[in-house]
């Protein structure tokens, strides 16, 4: 079984969206797990919003600090767009694809929902890719 994990930064916006997506999609054929490398205590209110709206209960998902573990056991590294000004491992492991997505903090909701949207298109795109 392919592991896949999502990394951002506070892993409260972009990798949340992204881990729960591929868990819905990918179904048994994954484990899919997201960190960052300074969470939050908790995840954004407009992205437990915009993901509610598409039927995900993001309430209660608790940000996770990214580990050597997570990065040693994982077959693939996305990373959603940070920097390595950011603190983001991306240099430091092999199969790492960084997104590029915008981060959705503190943005109207109606951009929270476009990145919302990009996020669930690059994961099925994603799947599709690992399956094959």
């Amino acid at each position: 079984m392919k592991k896949i994990l999502f990394v951002c930064v506070e892993n409260a916006g972009r990798s949340q969206m992204a881990e729960a997506f591929a868990k819905k999609y990918g179904g048994d054929e994954f484990e899919v797990y997201s960190a960052g490398t300074m969470p939050k205590s908790q995840v954004h209110p407009e992205v437990i919003e915009v993901m509610k709206e598409k039927g995900f209960d993001l309430l209660n998902k608790k940000p996770k600090m990214l580990d050597q573990k997570m990065l040693a056991e994982a077959d693939v590294v996305i990373t959603m767009g940070c920097t390595s000004e950011e603190l983001c491992p991306a240099p430091l492991v092999k199969n790492v694809e960084d997104w590029r997505i915008e981060d959705p903090k503190g943005k109207p909701l109606e951009r929270v929902r476009a990145i919302r949207d990009q996020i669930e298109e690059k994961v099925l795109e994603l799947l599709n890719r690992l399956k094959s």
